[in-house]
């Protein structure tokens, strides 16, 4: 769509830079100063004006992009919707509340399409932060502080009058105003404010400038209340910038950039219960919103016919409640915020994306294509509950509990692993996400093959995890050893007798095996699905021969496979074979390979790229479409095995990596 830029200043200049990534063409930029319009149309081709009028009736666009100063804002886009254009206007809408109303009464009117910054709600980092709130790990948010120190635009700023003409709140307060309105709905009354004049006497900015200051308490219709600083004096370089921190009933959250165009490592933290606070890092590689994303988006969907003004009706509301912060402040009473409302907030958390297969494991000719009927998403890093560590059991709940608020959604559990009963006494307590949220796969043992035992097994472990049904569940090993009666709460056990009911053995000190075929008991997992204890069903430890010999038979084939695998060990054939036929890969201790993180070339790779020997063999792994379930006691090391998601290497990398395949390799 061809579009045009009304304003050619700074925020211009940033629009620009990125436009040969979009679908956009800018044809004209307006701007009274002649040499900023031309500096920008040189750098794109478009036509300088310098008339906005004149602009309108010589160029046909349907997009204008107003980029012009704050208190420009409304009436340049009153004139462009009354010139037919569609218009995506930078923050505010406008500086008063009625005026904006009519922009957007008046776009409706005529058919056109109204969108205004800022459009901070769908960054990464702050679409992380809201599915924790979606996740129901805070419990009821009841109060906010939320923090917008734009710092001394006297002194970062070539043109400040505008910033102090219109105040900290139409210029700062509007990123977190935005994002909690797009998160809770309307503000509902302005409790209290106060505004004060905290320039020294020489650097007032002039007698229209409005207060550095503000602060406000906010009452929002969903009951939450928040504690709002703008301000132009505290300086942006201190502790707080555009810092948001949310308070529940069973936990907090603190979002560090309301107005992030990406997502950091620790651009959330997250506190669930009564435990530490953790960084919540966003497992997905880093993705900055370029400027130009809100008006493209707008384009997108005038030309599929439709006319959106949702984030117009939202800035309008942002305004009445700034307006509302000011009347407050000079009455120094309670001041309610009337006015249309805003678009109804959805806290439903954004789906996990799943991990694509590497696009060089495509589908073979003539292979069996058959897929699992209930297709699964799985988020690219999971976390392995197992409590087994270098020849001890070892007491993972806490690191389970960490893992919990780093915001690992896939956890790997099993019957064998003795410590169901906790995880579920973690899944219940306060500071926990709900079930919903999270991808649940457990796995009967060995002894628990025959008929009527695997049955038993399946409910104990739900029992036990407080769970109706798993997400997936999946055989341990495709051997079947012989019955020891139900295994409950192994964890509480002597070793001795957990090993006695675990590793039964013959007269000759080998594992005492039971005659239950493979294809019998996929069958009995089969009707474990039927009786809707589990969603899908899983296979582990298995070999492309014995995977094939289920998919062949099966009436409802294996939607994951579970399988050891790191660079030694990259099982090439089964994933390859896998991906071929819709089916999910699990690697299991990709880490715990002798020497595998002192490995000369793994430590060259990630010295390349500034990372750990662990990180870079998850994103190995992550890269190569298959999900990794790393384990650690470590709390940095849990943060930093999800955060290892994030990262992309190079395809040379990559095949450096691939080629530490070492077929003798043997555990």
């Amino acid at each position: 769509m061809d579009c045009v830029f009304v304003g050619a200043g700074a925020v211009a200049e940033k629009y620009a830079a990125g436009l040969t990534d979009t679908s956009l063409r800018l044809t004209a930029v307006c701007d009274r100063d002649v040499d900023r319009a031309r500096s920008i149309a040189a750098d794109t081709g478009a036509t300088p004006y310098t008339d906005l009028t004149a602009m309108l009736a010589s160029e046909p666009a349907s997009l204008v992009v107003n980029l012009t100063s704050h208190a420009a804002h409304a009436p340049v886009t009153d004139e462009c919707l009354a010139a037919g254009r569609h218009v995506f206007s930078e923050k505010p809408l406008a500086l008063d509340p009625d005026r904006a109303d009519r922009l957007v009464e008046s776009a409706r009117e005529r058919g056109l399409a109204l969108g205004c910054a800022p459009i901070n709600h769908r960054g990464d980092a702050q679409r992380h932060a809201r599915s924790f709130l979606a996740d129901g790990r805070l419990g009821e948010v009841r109060l906010a502080y939320a923090t917008a120190h734009v710092g001394r635009v006297t002194s970062w700023h070539s043109r400040p009058e505008s910033f102090l003409a219109v105040g900290p709140l139409y210029d700062g307060a509007v990123y977190p105003l935005s994002l909690l309105v797009s998160w809770f709905g309307p503000v509902e009354r302005v409790r209290r404010a106060d505004a004060l004049d905290a320039w020294p006497g020489d650097r007032t900015g002039g007698d229209d400038a409005r207060p550095p200051h503000v602060e406000a308490t906010l009452a929002f219709a969903a009951g939450v209340q928040v504690s709002l600083r703008a301000s132009f004096y505290v300086d942006h370089r201190s502790r707080e910038f555009y810092g948001l921190e949310l308070h529940g009933d069973d936990g907090t959250l603190y979002l560090r950039d309301a107005g992030a165009q990406a997502a950091e490592t620790e651009s959330v933290t997250v506190r669930g219960g009564g435990r530490e606070p953790t960084a919540a890092p966003h497992p997905f590689p880093r993705r900055e919103q370029p400027y130009l994303a809100g008006p493209e988006r707008l384009a997108r969907a005038v030309e599929r016919g439709h006319r959106p003004e949702a984030s117009a009706r939202r800035s309008a509301h942002v305004v009445r409640v700034c307006a509302a912060i000011e009347a407050a402040a000079a009455s120094g009473g309670s001041v309610p915020v009337d006015g249309p409302t805003c678009p109804t907030p959805t806290l439903t958390p954004p789906p996990v994306r799943p991990s694509a297969p590497s696009p060089r494991q495509g589908r073979s000719e003539g292979q069996n294509q058959r897929q699992s009927r209930k297709a699964i998403r799985l988020p690219p890093v999971g976390f392995g509950c197992s409590r087994y560590r270098d020849g001890d059991y070892v007491d993972r709940i806490d690191s389970v509990a960490t893992a919990l608020d780093a915001g690992y959604r896939l956890f790997d559990s099993a019957e064998l692993y003795g410590n169901e009963s906790r995880i579920g006494d973690l899944l219940a307590a306060p500071g926990s996400p709900d079930r919903e949220s999270l991808f649940v796969l457990g796995k009967p043992w060995n002894t628990n093959h025959g008929p009527g035992y695997l049955r038993e097994a399946c409910e104990g472990s739900l029992a036990e995890l407080g769970i109706d049904a798993f997400d997936c569940y999946a055989l341990h090993w495709p051997d079947a050893w012989t019955y020891q009666g139900p295994l409950r709460e192994l964890a509480s056990l002597p070793v001795d007798e957990q090993e006695r009911l675990t590793f039964p053995t013959d007269e000759d000190g080998e594992p005492a095996r039971a005659d239950h075929d493979l294809l019998d008991t996929w069958r009995r997992l089969e009707r474990l699905q039927e009786a809707g204890l589990t969603r899908t069903l899983g296979l582990c430890n298995v070999t492309v021969p014995q995977v094939a010999r289920v998919v062949d038979e099966a009436t409802e084939p294996p939607a994951l496979v579970q399988v050891e695998r790191h660079p030694y060990r990259p099982r090439e054939e089964l994933v390859a074979w896998c991906h071929a036929r819709g089916i999910r890969v699990l690697a299991h201790s990709p880490l715990s390979a002798p020497g595998l993180l002192a490995n000369p070339v793994v430590e060259s790779v990630a010295d390349d790229v500034g990372t750990s020997p662990a990180a870079v063999v998850l994103a190995w792994n992550v890269q190569r479409g298959v999900v990794p379930i790393p384990s650690s006691v470590d709390p940095d090391h849990v943060v930093a095995n999800l955060a290892a998601a994030r990262l992309r290497l190079s395809e040379t990398q990559l095949a450096r990596l691939d080629d530490l395949a070492d077929p003798s390799f043997e555990r």
